[in-house]
């Protein structure tokens, strides 16, 4: 199974969102393949700096990250497409149509995932906090679903 972690620009919730996921299904023996892309991100940038230290709580190393783009190919490769916030769904619900859900929907919940971008680390922390919650509720669906 193949799951694509949506935001922005690439270098804050969906790479920790991506990065935690990775964790979670090595840990729980889950063979999914994670990805993660921005709708407005470029290529080759940085994990911002407090998302690479709010994952350092997690023993989660996000400095080789590097941002890119939601591409056609990445939307026809991935089963399941997970966005930060309605909006970046409603970008792709077009080209993505059944497969794309936002991920506090998809875990069970409502609401969108709040940027932290430009904050301080504690916005960050929370964020990831946010973030792996979610997570842990999804992957139980996507061990469902494996």
């Amino acid at each position: 199974m193949n799951i694509l972690f949506v935001c922005t620009g690439n270098t804050c919730r969906s790479a920790m969102a991506a990065a935690m996921m990775n964790k979670i299904a090595v840990e729980n023996d889950l063979d999914i393949r994670i990805e993660s892309a921005g709708v407005f991100a470029e290529i080759g940038q940085k994990a911002s700096e407090n998302a690479i230290k709010a994952l350092e709580k997690y023993d989660i190393n996000l400095k080789e990250h590097l941002t890119k783009p939601v591409t056609d190919e990445l939307i026809e490769k991935s089963d399941i497409i997970l966005t930060m916030t309605e909006g970046h769904k409603m970008l792709l619900s077009s080209m993505a149509k059944d497969k794309v859900y936002t991920l506090l929907e998809f875990s069970g919940s409502s609401g969108d995932i709040s940027d932290p971008y430009g904050g301080d680390l504690e916005e960050y922390e929370d964020c990831a906090r946010e973030i792996y919650d979610a997570l842990v509720d999804a992957a139980e669906k996507i061990a469902d679903k494996n």
